[in-house]
């Protein structure tokens, strides 16, 4: 049982109204143009970008602590680790080639090497990758358990919350949002640790309390299973997010510098988050639904108001996510598609289109939201057969030396999900052999795309 008195209310709503209200503020001096409304007209500084690429790489907190509570600190291993060095190699060998495209969207650098088709095919793939309706059902399992909503009021209410200043301010009032939810993420979290350390001891306590392997960094996991988690962090690689506030910065120069500052913050915030996650299986033991495990460490030793705090960090940190998805999939749904399709690209139609599609999207991802009722139900769905499609296209597209014929991109985008979705669904059916039961639908995407891939560059014309 979770209850609130009247300063974590006090806290939580003070916190909503002030982020709507920078959202709003923010927006202030916005040109008429396409660049402006999408990219703030790529004046990003180092101080902002930092902010906002730390802030926007952690919307599924809730699914961190249930990992954490359930394996300790291979969640380190699997969901961090692996991340920190994509990230790098994605700062050191793509920003360059990025930011020297000047463009605003992946599908755009498609169309450009690729063409038309196969620039629709990933725009609709991006659309389904960087849907929000993950992070929209943990807004509103949170609004739910804090105001005792149900569960449909509660998805209209976390859609309304987080795009409703999109609307006006575009990438720059999420921009200045992700800023102030980056403070209160860190200070929210940063509160847990400390009281829960003060509380209980530290390394000593958890060595007490803590199940067999949950202090191991392997977590006495399989070689496999580990390295099926690291090639799940390729999602660096197709994440739209990235190639947006990279090229929304004044020069390549400080997306480089800026993903190499973040990792930094991103290890810190993994250590809170770690933290916050070991404590909770300490502390509270055996719980039934560990995915609560966050809320129900705070529910048993923060008093009055700083629990409000911490609730406050935990819808800070979706929150940022959920926003920044939001503006992309409008976006690529404006841009990529309906521009495309209409063949109108002027600043006035994309601006137009992109809030039809903040419109469009809101609602897809409350039926979604509201269908699927499982956050990692929603992420394995959508990663497993979006990102063996988008992998080999979107790397391709910026480095030469990997460019193969725009037939071949065209029927990786198809074969990547089509082979991803007829796997999962014999694997649903538990059709497969036991054998090859293991495989999870994303190896089969990537391993045939990657085959397909190498062939094509191995027949390729040494002269193209």
């Amino acid at each position: 049982m979770v209850t609130f008195n009247i300063w974590d209310y006090f806290v939580i709503i003070s916190f909503l109204i002030v982020i709507i209200a920078i959202g709003f503020y923010s927006s202030r001096g916005s040109t008429g143009s396409a660049e402006s409304f999408l990219l703030n007209n790529r004046k990003v500084g180092l101080f902002l970008f930092v902010l906002t690429n730390v802030a926007t790489w952690y919307g599924g907190i809730l699914g961190i602590g249930e990992f954490v509570y359930n394996y300790g600190l291979l969640s380190w291993l699997t969901q961090g680790l692996p991340y920190y060095f994509f990230a790098l190699l994605f700062a050191f060998f793509l920003v360059p080639k990025i930011r020297a495209e000047n463009n605003f969207t992946i599908p755009e650098q498609i169309k450009k090497i690729y063409g038309k088709k196969a620039s629709l095919i990933a725009a609709t793939l991006i659309l389904l990758l960087v849907s929000p309706a993950a992070y929209i059902l943990m807004i509103a399992n949170i609004i739910s358990l804090v105001f005792n909503f149900n569960l449909l009021t509660s998805l209209f209410l976390s859609t309304f919350l987080s795009s409703i200043y999109l609307f006006r301010g575009g990438f720059k009032s999420d921009l200045f949002t992700d800023v102030f939810e980056f403070f209160i993420m860190f200070f929210g979290f940063g509160v847990i640790v400390i009281v829960s350390w003060l509380n209980f001891g530290g390394v000593e306590y958890l060595k007490t309390n803590l199940p067999e392997g949950h202090l191991s960094f392997s977590g006495n996991a399989s070689i496999t299973y580990i390295i099926v988690w690291f090639l799940i962090a390729l999602w660096t690689f197709t994440d739209p997010g990235f190639y947006q506030r990279v090229n929304s910065t004044k020069n390549y120069k400080v997306a480089k510098y800026g993903i190499l500052i973040s990792v930094v913050f991103w290890f810190l915030f993994d250590f809170l988050t770690t933290s916050t996650g070991l404590y909770s299986r300490a502390v509270l033991q055996k719980i039934d639904n560990p995915i609560l495990s966050f809320p129900l460490l705070a529910e048993r030793i923060l008093g009055p108001g700083l629990k409000g705090l911490f609730y406050a960090g935990l819808l800070a940190t979706i929150l940022s996510t959920l926003n920044s998805n939001f503006f992309i999939s409008a976006s690529t749904f404006g841009k990529d598609i309906l521009a495309t399709l209409t063949k109108k690209s002027d600043d006035s139609k994309i601006i137009f289109y992109t809030r039809i599609g903040l419109v469009i999207v809101s609602v897809i991802s409350i039926i979604l939201a509201y269908y699927f009722k499982s956050v990692i139900e929603i992420w394995y769905t959508i990663g497993s057969l979006c990102i063996p499609s988008l992998l080999f296209p979107v790397l391709s597209s910026y480095i030469v030396k990997m460019r193969v014929p725009k037939q071949i991109i065209i029927l990786e985008l198809i074969i990547g999900f089509s082979s991803s979705l007829i796997w999962a669904i014999l694997k649903n059916l538990e059709l497969l052999p036991r054998e090859i039961d293991v495989i999870e639908p994303m190896i089969v995407g990537v391993t045939i795309n990657f085959i397909m891939h190498c062939v094509a560059l191995f027949l390729k014309p040494s002269n193209s």
